[in-house]
Parts: C-alpha cells; sequence; structure tokens
C-alpha cells in the first residue's frame, strides 16, 4: 500500500507546547527532589527505621531506573510520536509520588521510587523529539534555553517546597500533594498539542525511518561518544551542585542552612539565565550565516573553560571570595553557556532526525551516570581529604576534558550514518508523524 506522503509541518502552539515542556520538566525534578527533604525529616526516618544504607537505597531507586529506561523511551517516541507516550507516564510517575504518601514499607517506597524513575525516563526523549520536528536550526538554541530553565529551577523550588510542606503538615501530605498537583499539567498539554499517534500506515514508515539510523550507527560515531562525554562532564558538575554545594557552604564557609539554601537558589538560577541568553545569542549567529557547528562549540567550551574557576573558590580565603567565584560569577552562572548549546549540538544539530529520540535516550544514559558518580566520588574524595578541594579539583579535571571532547569529537564529518537503500516514503516524512491530518 502507497504511503500518502505530507510536507512537514511545524506546530502553530509550538512555544506554548514548549513552555509546557520546561514545566513538565520542572515537575519531574520536584518529584525527585522531595525524597531528599523526606530523608531529612526525623518523623520519617523513624517510621521506617531507616539505617543509612538504606536511605542510601532509597535515595538513589529513581536514578537507577531512570537511567535503564532512557534508550527504550526513545525508541518508542520515535515511532509512537510525543503526545500519547508522555501523557501516559506522566500520568503514572504523578501518582506514582503520591502513592508514597500512603505506602508502609521500605520496598514499596522503593517500589513506587523506581516507577518514577521509569515513567520520568520519557521527558527528554519526547522533548527532543518533539523539538527535532518542529524548531529548525537558528531558534534551537533558544527553545532548549527556555527548556533548560525547568530543569534549572526544578531542584531549586523542589526541596524548598517540600520541606514547607512537611513542616506544616507532615512528609506524607507532603508526597500526596506534589503528586497530585502535578496532574494540571495534563489539562493544556492535552489541549494543546495535536495527536501524533501513527496510524498503521505512519507507523510503520516510522519504524522504516528509525530502522535507517540503528544503535550500531549511533555507536560507532565519535560524535556519539564526544556527546557521552560532554553531557557526563556537564552534569558532573550540576549534579555536585545539587548534592554537595549546600553541604559545602555550611561546613566550610560557614553559613547558616537557610542561607546555603538561598544561594543554592541563585546557583541554578544563575545557571539558568546564562543557559537561555547563550542559546538565544548563539541562534542569532547562526542565522546571521556563521556555521552553526562552529558558533555552538565556541560558547560550550568557553562555558566549559569558565567553569575552572571552581577551584579559585575552592581556595578562596575567605567567604565572600569563594561565594564570587562559586555563585555569583564564572563557574557556576556562566557554565550556563553550555547548556543550551551542548544539548542542539550532540542531540539535534548533528544527529539525524530519524534518531533523535534513540540518541537522547543514550545520551541521557550518561547524564544519569554522571548523578551517580559525582554524589559518590565527591563524597569519597571529601573523606580522603578531608575538605571540599579534592571534589573541587576532580570538577576542574572533568570541565577541562568536556572541552577537549567538544573540540576533538564534535565534527560534521564524524556524525551518525544514515543507511542507503531504506524507502523514499519513510525518508521523506521524516519531520512529522501525522503533520497535516
Amino acid at each position: 500500500m502507497e504511503i500518502t506522503q505530507r510536507q512537514p509541518s511545524r506546530d502553530a502552539n509550538r512555544w506554548g507546547i514548549l513552555v509546557l515542556l520546561a514545566i513538565g520538566l520542572m515537575i519531574s525534578f520536584v518529584d525527585r527532589t522531595s525524597m531528599s527533604a523526606a530523608l531529612a525529616d526525623r518523623h520519617f526516618v523513624h517510621e521506617f527505621a531507616l539505617t543509612h544504607i538504606e536511605r542510601g537505597w532509597l535515595g538513589s531507586a529513581m536514578f537507577w531506573s531512570y537511567g535503564l529506561m532512557q534508550m527504550p523511551m526513545g525508541w518508542i517516541v520515535d515511532r509512537y510520536g510525543v503526545k500519547w507516550p508522555y501523557s501516559v507516564c506522566f500520568l503514572l510517575w504523578c501518582l506514582a509520588a503520591a502513592a508514597t504518601g500512603v505506602v508502609g514499607t521500605l520496598s514499596a517506597l522503593i517500589l513506587v521510587r523506581l516507577l518514577i524513575g521509569v515513567a520520568e525516563a520519557v521527558v527528554v526523549p519526547a522533548t527532543y523529539r518533539y523539538l527535532a520536528d518542529n524548531f529548525d536550526e537558528a531558534h534551537k538554541g533558544t527553545a532548549l534555553g527556555i527548556y533548560s530553565i525547568g530543569g534549572k529551577m526544578g531542584p531549586a523550588l523542589g526541596a524548598p517546597i517540600a520541606a514547607w510542606l512537611i513542616a506544616a503538615s507532615s512528609w506524607k501530605a507532603m508526597f500526596v500533594v506534589t503528586g497530585l498537583a502535578g496532574l494540571l499539567w495534563l489539562v493544556p498539554w492535552q489541549w494543546l498539542l495535536k495527536n501524533d499517534f501513527p496510524s498503521r500506515a505512519e507507523l510503520s514508515a516510522a519504524r522504516q525511518r528509525a530502522a535507517s539510523v540503528p544503535l550500531r550507527n549511533l555507536l560507532a560515531s565519535p560524535v556519539v561518544w564526544g556527546g557521552l562525554v560532554t553531557n557526563f562532564c556537564y552534569s558532573y558538575f550540576v549534579f555536585y551542585c545539587m548534592t554537595w554545594m549546600p553541604a559545602y557552604l555550611v561546613e566550610q564557609r560557614g553559613l547558616s542552612l537557610r542561607q546555603s539554601g538561598v544561594y543554592t537558589f541563585f546557583s541554578f538560577a544563575g545557571i539558568a539565565i546564562v543557559a537561555a541568553l547563550a542559546g538565544w545569542a548563539a541562534d542569532r549567529l547562526i542565522a546571521r550565516g556563521h556555521d552553526a557547528v562552529l558558533v555552538r562549540k565556541a560558547f560550550i567550551v568557553t562555558g566549559f573553560i569558565s567553569g575552572t574557576t571552581v577551584l579559585m573558590g575552592a581556595y578562596a580565603h575567605t567567604a565572600q571570595e569563594a561565594l564570587f567565584w562559586n555563585i555569583a560569577s564564572l563557574s557556576l552562572s556562566l557554565l550556563g553557556l553550555v547548556t543550551a548549546n551542548n544539548l542542539a549540538l550532540v542531540k539535534l544539530t548533528l544527529i539525524p532526525k530519524q534518531a533523535v529520540g534513540l540518541n537522547t535516550g543514550l545520551q541521557q544514559v550518561a547524564t544519569s551516570l554522571a548523578g551517580g558518580v559525582s554524589a559518590s566520588l565527591s563524597g569519597w574524595l571529601l573523606h580522603v581529604g578531608r575538605s571540599y578541594t579534592l571534589p573541587m579539583s576532580a570538577i576542574f579535571v572533568f570541565l577541562l576534558l568536556g572541552a577537549t571532547s567538544t573540540v576533538v569529537l564534535l565534527r560534521r564529518k564524524w556524525a551518525p550514518k544514515v543507511n542507503e537503500g531504506e524507502p523514499v516514503a519513510a525518508e521523506r516524512d521524516a519531520h512529522s508523524y501525522r503533520a497535516g491530518s
């Protein structure tokens, strides 16, 4: 049966849907970080009689299932579209987050956290599938800058909101409220986003289209490996800020817990603002005719090198100097130069559209791994060195590695190959599933 061809079209509501995607990312981070607030609540710890090891299991459970499901979710959205896979997964993780407040055993707690990780794994692959279908090169940086705000504001807001709800009521109410409140997001999502679930003919075309860039082609590409390195190095620093920066400010710089929370909030706000501006600035240069790969690489390298000033904060003699280097100035805020441009380059610009979902899932494995490595390695280095100098030295090394990988590996000639001889129908229909229906 011949497949009817349609010209690729872009969603008329794409900027509104982009904001929804950013809010969806923020909600996912709120539901992730709510557990950290509960683990700091003595009533929660006492009720389940948690040991330090069990607290570690509970805190890490979500990340393991999240990382494991990234590539399967990428496979799904490449074939079945964005709207319904995201809708089903969003409903599942909100209900699982709310259920955290009503379960009564440690095994049940771990199970619901694993379910949250499985369901939240759809967020990033689905977003990049949508961006690939609806934003051209001159708008990708701006779009990703806006989207990344959700990822930065989620951890900045999630822990304070959860802590306030626990103080005002209980840890059980906190989980139920934060979980169910997120369901309101589904209303505008269902209303604004057109149905892109494929018909039988379109599903066949989608399978053919995705098969033209199989996993082996991605793994054979230096660009993909360069993206794995840059995503790991960038995320290593970000996860360090999420897990260890408050403790550093309290233990080594003498700030109060409340002050550390305020400075941590502003650090993530700084990254978010710079990321949005850097993505927009790169897009403007590209729109004027400058090479997209060179422009984005220049921003990425500058951001990685700027971030290495974190080491100056480690050796600062006063708390004011440390705050300047680690919060108010280069090492954290200017890391935002990397954010949107790295995401655009290694997940969209240099990747065939047929494999955006699968590649994004693969790249997210590196991001998830960075979270585990950053938290554990920083703790071990802190134990060995008895100060935060060694953990920050490790960040310095990873940031230099990220800059080097950007320069050496992220080149057009090494992008993943599209297999020749695939059906013309699948190739022409590569930009959308049900455009024009």
